[in-house]
């Protein structure tokens, strides 16, 4: 099993598989690790949402076969952000584009998990933004405490 990520390689081995390798976050690494693997590797079927932030088989051109299969969306709801509240958890860049359709957030923190992600809340006047030093969920909420560079 080939992971993206940590928290995934952590659910692979919990739900039974022996040999687990993550790219630790990052896409490119793991089409490298896959490509590093030789010629057993592949076909590949790479589970994965509709709308990707990243597209593996196409970094791993005709070095690796592999095919994408979608098997869950991402759909913005449109509610509106509650009146109060200190501070935001964005997970993708799809998540910072979708915030900045929304009120003002003067005053307050995002905590972004990539540099994507901050980037995609564009210049909030008054925002404070800090972003994860790795882009998983235990960086993620450490960062709600450890103020980082400004994005």
């Amino acid at each position: 099993m080939f992971t993206v990520g940590d928290a995934t390689a952590r659910a692979a081995r919990a739900a039974g598989f022996e040999r687990v390798l993550s790219a630790q976050g990052d896409l490119e690494r793991l089409a490298a690790l896959l490509v590093t693997q030789g010629p057993d590797v592949g076909p590949l079927l790479v589970p994965g949402p509709l709308e990707p932030a990243g597209d593996l088989p196409t970094l791993l051109g005709d070095r690796v076969a592999a095919r994408a299969l979608p098997v869950y969306e991402a759909v913005e709801t449109g509610a509106a952000a509650p009146d109060a509240f200190d501070a935001v958890l964005v997970h993708s860049a799809r998540a910072g584009r979708a915030l900045r359709g929304l009120g003002p957030f003067a005053g307050h923190v995002a905590i972004a998990i990539s540099d994507a992600a901050a980037e995609s809340l564009g210049d909030r006047p008054g925002l404070e933004i800090r972003v994860a030093p790795t882009p998983d969920e235990t960086a993620l909420l450490a960062a709600l405490g450890n103020p980082v560079r400004r994005v």
